[in-house]
């Protein structure tokens, strides 16, 4: 039995089928009093699949006013993380506080055993059971269901924006409205290769998204698939017309920044409202590794002025 795919420090794929994780350090929920302004709940989103979830919950005794709720997918290159992981635990904590608004980060099923599209449609079930659950969970009292946004970072940015897709091509109703977009380094790809991407082949970053990439793919799919490819998506332009407006965060030293540059531009082209911000000095998901850190507090601010301008 031999190792046949690797992502070091996190993930082994085995010969015979065996996908083994080695979790970093995890953050149990808390329903008390954090210290830190917030407490945490985990939910079950759908037991059958199963889909669970994580609640950031602000502490503002003496108010009872509406909050927006923001949905968080993690990033992980759809094959490693969780909402358990301390880093995502203590910036969404931390977000809910510094934007006042509720938070659910929401742990979708995992590729290799679960690949694309499972990832979107566990993702979009998580807008389901907020629409049915705003109502009678105690946690959403204050959700202001007209109000909701999507964020994630990595392939969680991938995710929001085929979760918005989803939305705006799909038949269901629900309650949700969704606002806003906020994509954190998004990883998107295609099968020609970007003159970043060429230019660093056999490199460690090329050979870490392909690895990726090859893991959560559809079976007999390619790097053009429309979840990887935003631009072979088949969307109207009745279609783009609804799409909600976007902000997308790069960072100047992550290799994904390209890929992020041509998505802003893409949504341009097709006339949706779409900002970019950049953090010059950052790599790659910053945030997570470096929850407490001035980079990390200038984004949480940034998001907060994104969301309370809707």
């Amino acid at each position: 039995m031999s190792i046949i795919a690797e992502v070091p420090g996190f993930l082994q794929v085995l010969s015979n089928g065996l996908v083994k994780r080695f979790e970093p350090e995890i953050s149990p929920a808390s329903d008390e009093s954090s210290g830190h302004g917030y407490k945490s709940k985990d939910v079950m989103i759908d037991s059958k699949k199963p889909i669970s979830g994580r609640v950031f919950l602000p502490e503002t005794p003496g108010s009872s006013s509406r909050l927006p709720v923001l949905v968080y997918f993690h990033g992980g290159g759809f094959c490693i993380g969780s909402t358990t992981w301390l880093g995502y635990h203590t910036f969404l904590g931390d977000l809910a506080v510094a934007s006042q608004i509720i938070v659910i980060s929401v742990d979708y099923r995992l590729a290799p055993e679960n690949r694309l599209p499972i990832a979107y449609d566990d993702c979009y079930s998580s807008l389901e059971w907020l629409s049915e659950q705003a109502s009678s969970e105690p946690w959403l009292q204050r959700a202001d269901i007209s109000r909701v946004f999507l964020s994630g970072d990595s392939a969680g940015g991938n995710i929001v924006h085929n979760v918005a897709v989803k939305v705006i091509q799909g038949r269901a109703q629900f309650h949700v409205k969704i606002r806003g977009l906020l994509l954190i380094h998004p990883y998107f790809g295609s099968e020609e290769r970007t003159e970043k991407e060429k230019a660093g082949e056999g490199t460690g970053e090329v050979a870490m998204n392909d690895l990726f990439w090859n893991l959560s793919l559809p079976e007999g799919s390619n790097r053009d698939y429309s979840g990887c490819n935003f631009e072979m998506a088949a969307i109207s332009w009745a279609e783009w017309d609804r799409f909600p407006a976007v902000v997308v965060y790069v960072a100047g030293f992550d290799f994904l920044k390209e890929r992020g540059l041509m998505y802003a531009g893409f949504l341009e082209k097709k006339r949706v409202e779409v900002k970019l911000v950049e953090a010059e000095d950052q790599s790659h998901v910053y945030h997570v590794y470096h929850p407490k850190s001035e980079a990390t507090n200038l984004l949480q601010k940034q998001m907060t002025e994104f969301i309370h301008s809707f």
